[in-house]
């Protein structure tokens, strides 16, 4: 269909808002208002439809809870959303022969609040969503901590106190697996590598706005009476449980949505858009976590949307998956639930460990200690992620004959493990060490990772496991990995890239009240679980014996100090970005990588011409060490490579660089 130039550039025929228009008001076209007005006609026209089909089922009369117009509103709902933030523009108007507009850089903070193809904005974009995960299951712990505090009086009472243990446990789990791979994983992989961007931009806005979905949906669960199964949802329960649980099931199944499209343009883009020089022994250890912990994302994650899918099916179609008295197996949820929740562990815990390489070498000045053996280490724990999911199932009577395997499989999966954590401390060893509050959270990160690995060690072994199983020591095991690892390793991030992204340093004496409060109050929370949980004390229970009185209500104190240590975090970055703002001078940490070495702001596009990479960014500690990239033009000085020349008279008898990567299949083509 021929189109005009003025239609080309939408400047007002058939209906379209004009760039002018939205300059003066950026509010018009579509954001998050039309976003939550396409959810709730998409949540009507669901309820309404699953009304009429399944308002007269039997189940439903004898229930009175009609499950199928629960799904329908929420699968309904989620697509309404995506439609109002204009997710589908573009695949609607190449069907209808329309020319769709060409992203433009748009500037305001409104740009937050819609779609966008800036990798920059959306990485900005999941802080904001991971973060406010991160506080509401925080202060869902606050309440149920608090009913713990005597085994005697209730606060919140049973329902209500399983209800928050579940809706804590499955939005942390939602939000941890995010955590990096959404906010940093995409702003930082593009400029990492030299590329303009991610593969698939619109791929990578709509996992953020599915992440976004899947909060909103979970948090439906209260309506519907919630859910008291815990955040592992086991059959029959599953089956049993009331209408929140159909809040569960599409929750996760559309944030599962969402990392499976994260994680297949994290590889996409990796291993495609690689400036010319970026060979795999260059990349930034940060890549490699990204990397690998794409494949988790694509292989992993769709089993667990298949199992969430299969779980609906059992509480609208009446099917029996997971029933046992209709032929189906409740073993076969728990299989595929934890053969996508292991390597789930690794995808929260792979790119803590990459940002946390990140910082060490810089802030030891010395470079990265056995590199390869840490890329290597990381490719090991993905590879035996896939092969330890039964360690869960040891108490559930499936062939204990098994037990042996996937205990051995369990233990030999902490070899590649202490390949990653031995390359940070042999980057540390003899380093000239610069104690900053990104050094500070890293160093904390090992430490509670130690002890988080050490008890998974022990959880490994059938007799221990069989011992403390379902038990607060598994609890406070898990925390000190993910919390304890991932969490601080982020916060870390946080501090040491925010002059990065938003040229603004946060305040260093709230920075240390924050981390010390929240180092502190870790570890006295978390800890005293340990021993209650060895003393018997099992998880999930809001009643429990009363010699244990003492170290729960500890544990709550520290506990609510832990949760205040968060209002410093949030105290900071309001003071420091909006009250007192100080610029930060360029590249405050002397960083070496390429994401430090483009000007404030980083441009719209990253770079104009692709860079030409020389070297791995890690070369602290030498004395004229090769530039890391040259940014004068990376198509023009591959071909001059190609040629045999060298290509600037600064770089003469300096044979490297004249090595173009190999999977460049055009060294001459420009941006």
């Amino acid at each position: 269909m021929a189109m005009t130039e003025e239609a080309r550039a939408g400047t007002g025929q058939h209906g379209r808002i004009t760039a002018r228009e939205r300059q003066r008001n950026p509010w018009l076209g579509q954001s998050v208002i039309t976003g939550f007005a396409g959810a709730a006609i998409g949540y009507l026209l669901g309820h309404l439809f699953g009304n009429i089909i399944a308002s007269n089922y039997a189940v439903v009369k004898a229930s009175g809870v009609n499950n199928v117009s629960i799904c329908l509103g929420l699968a309904l709902g989620t697509l309404g959303w995506l439609a109002g933030l204009g997710a589908f523009n573009y695949a609607v108007a190449k069907i209808l022969g329309y020319e769709p507009a060409k992203e433009e850089e748009t500037t305001g903070w409104q740009r937050y609040f819609k779609m966008t193809l800036d990798h920059k904005v959306v990485g900005l974009q999941y802080l904001i969503a991971v973060l406010g995960f991160f506080f509401t299951a925080g202060l869902f712990a606050e309440a149920f901590r608090t009913e713990l505090l005597s085994p005697y009086s209730h606060f919140i009472g049973p329902d209500v106190y399983l209800q928050l243990v579940s809706e804590h446990g499955t939005m942390m789990m939602m939000m941890a697996t995010s955590l990096v791979v959404g906010p940093f994983g995409n702003y930082l992989v593009p400029l990492m590598i030299g590329a303009r961007g991610m593969a698939f931009p619109r791929l990578e806005a709509t996992s953020l706005w599915l992440f976004v979905a899947g909060y909103m949906v979970i948090l439906t669960a209260p309506v519907y009476g919630g859910f008291n199964t815990g955040w592992t949802a086991y059959a029959p329960l599953q089956t049993e449980a009331r209408g929140g649980m159909d809040s569960y099931l599409i929750g996760f199944g559309v944030v599962g949505l969402g990392m499976i499209l994260n994680g297949f343009n994290q590889i996409v883009t990796i291993t495609n858009l690689r400036a010319p020089g970026m060979r795999w022994t260059r990349l930034p250890i940060f890549v490699w976590a990204m990397l690998t912990t794409g494949f988790l994302l694509t292989l992993a994650t769709p089993v667990l949307f298949v199992g969430a899918y299969l779980g609906v099916l059992d509480r609208t179609a009446q099917t029996s998956f997971y029933v046992n008295a209709h032929g189906g197996s409740s073993y076969l949820w728990e299989n595929l639930f934890w053969f996508f929740g292991h390597p789930e562990v690794y995808i929260m815990a792979l790119p803590g460990f990459g940002l946390v390489g990140e910082m060490l070498t810089v802030f030891s000045r010395k470079p990265l200690f056995a590199y390869k053996v840490a890329a290597a280490g990381m490719i090991g724990v993905a590879l035996l992620s896939f092969f330890v999911w039964q360690h869960h199932l040891f108490q559930s009577g499936i062939n204990p004959d098994m037990r042996p395997l996937f205990m051995l499989d369990t233990e030999l999966i902490s070899i590649p493990t202490g390949f990653i954590y031995l390359v940070g401390m042999g980057t540390l060893w003899r380093g000239r060490i610069r104690f900053t509050l990104p050094m500070m959270f890293s160093l904390a990160m090992y430490f509670n990772f130690l002890i988080g690995g050490i008890t998974g060690v022990y959880l490994s072994d059938v007799p221990v496991n069989v011992t403390v199983h379902g038990s607060f020591f598994v609890l406070a095991h898990f925390h000190y990995t993910i919390m304890g690892g991932l969490v601080f390793a982020f916060f870390g991030a946080v501090y040491y890239y925010m002059p990065r992204v938003t040229g603004h340093m946060l305040n260093e004496t709230l920075g240390k009240i924050h981390f010390w409060m929240m180092f502190v109050f870790f570890n006295l929370t978390f800890f005293p679980l340990l021993i209650v949980g060895f003393l018997g004390m099992p998880r999930r229970v809001f009643e429990y014996a009363p010699r244990l009185q003492g170290l729960n209500a500890f544990a709550t104190v520290a506990d609510y100090l832990l949760g205040l240590s968060f209002v410093v975090f949030v105290a900071n970055f309001i003071w420091s970005m909006w009250i007192d703002p100080k610029p930060a001078p360029h590249n405050p940490w002397q960083s070496r990588g390429i994401e430090w070495q483009l000007p404030d702001p980083v441009p719209f596009h990253n770079f104009d011409r692709l860079p030409l990479i020389l070297s791995d960014p890690y070369h602290y500690g030498e004395e004229d060490p090769l530039p890391v990239a040259d940014f004068r033009g990376g198509g023009a000085l591959a071909a001059l490579a190609e040629a045999g020349v060298a290509p600037f008279d600064a770089y003469a008898g300096r044979p490297e660089i004249a090595h173009p990567a190999s999977h460049i299949s055009d060294p001459g083509r420009e941006v």
